[in-house]
Order: C-alpha cells, then structure tokens, then sequence
C-alpha cells in the first residue's frame, strides 16, 4: 500500500474506460462479456475482455479498490512484470474456470476484474501472510486466515449456485495467484513453507470434491 504505482494506475485506468464504455454501450457490453453460448460459437476473447467490464460503478470501484490496497506488495516484492503476468493468468484462469464449471449452461454470463482482483490479493497474502487485513473494513484478521476462510467459502458459494456472484472465477483467480506467485518468487516456499500448505488446502479440497461429483 502507499502511492498509486504507474502500472496499477494503467491497469486501473483501462477497467474504467472499459466499464463506462461498457455501461453506455450496451452492443459493446454485450460483444465482450462472458457468455457461455458465444464462447462456444467461437468468441473466445470474452475469456479475457469480460475481465474489464463491469455491472456498475460500485462492482467497478470496490474491485479497484482491492487492487489499490494489495497492487503494491506484489509490485514491490516482485516487480511489475511479474505483477501483470499474475494479474492476467489469474483473469484468464479465473474465467477459464468458470466456464469448466458452466459449460452446459448455454444463459450463462459474467463481468468483472474479481478474478484478476483476486489473483493479486492471493499473491500479496503468500508474499506477506503475516500482514492484517480488515474484515468488513473494520474487524482486524491476520491475512492467511482470511485466505483459507475466503476460499471455503468460495467453494460454499460454487456448491450452491443461489446468487450473481462468480464464485468459479474468484477461486480460479485466487488459485492462479497461489500458483504464479510460487512459480516468479519460489523463495516463498522456504520463507513462508507452512502458509503455502495452508493456502493449498481449500484447492486440494475442490479438487477432491470436483473429482468425486459433489460439485
């Protein structure tokens, strides 16, 4: 956290021209969001351009936000390059595994950085899980406990289906954030060994679950 980084600022600058062109556009809105039905018609650039559209002004500034809040300690431990690299592979698997999940759902469709927003969040917590994050912006929780709860209940959330929020691309983000990050900063395995076993819990369990049919 600290000042806006110039490659935060353009990462954040492209979601708002994308999303306000989005809102006012609804041909535009409609071309690059993510739907299953045109992804199997071969309109496979909504995997990554739904990633910059957003349902409205607040999904679009409390994914923004987020960004702001944990862009900087991946930044800074790791560089920009490494920075965009995990904020696109999580964007893309995020996607990616939302539409593993929803295939056969031919009305299917979603918007949003979260993915993406996640896969940075993730990263920063296994670069830094000693670091306190406020729950609700308020209640204080150590970073890897918020991490492992968040993805369990990501999983609750994909098991039921009952709400708008795409929680496939939320776990598919956050997974891909785990991962690039152990793959650009493997020191984290002898700095932080024991958070990288407990991150990896809730994603060996989706797996088991997903193996077995109970999701």
């Amino acid at each position: 956290m600290g000042d806006l980084n110039l490659v935060t600022l353009a990462v954040i600058v492209v979601n708002v021209l994308v999303s306000f062109k989005g809102f006012s556009d609804k041909a535009f809105f409609n071309k690059f969001k993510f739907n299953v039905a045109d992804i199997k018609s071969g309109s496979k650039f909504q995997i990554a351009t739904s990633g910059f559209l957003h349902v409205d002004t607040g999904h679009l500034f409390v994914n923004m936000l987020t960004l702001y809040f944990f862009a900087n300690v991946v930044i800074y431990a790791m560089g920009a390059p490494a920075f965009l690299i995990i904020y696109v592979g999580s964007l893309l698997l995020g996607n990616l595994l939302s539409y593993y999940f929803h295939k056969d759902d031919l009305n299917y469709t979603a918007v949003g950085a979260s993915g993406a927003v996640m896969g940075i969040l993730y990263s920063a917590i296994l670069l830094q899980p000693d670091m306190t994050l406020g729950l609700f912006f308020v209640i204080p929780i150590p970073a890897y406990v918020f991490g492992i709860g968040y993805l369990f209940y990501t999983i609750y959330g994909m098991k039921r289906r009952s709400d708008n929020i795409g929680h496939d691309a939320h776990f598919g983000g956050a997974t891909g954030g785990y991962f690039l990050t152990m793959m650009l900063a493997p020191w984290v395995f002898e700095s932080h060994l024991l958070m990288v076993i407990l991150l990896a819990i809730p994603i060996v369990i989706l797996f088991l679950l997903q193996r077995t049919g109970y999701i």
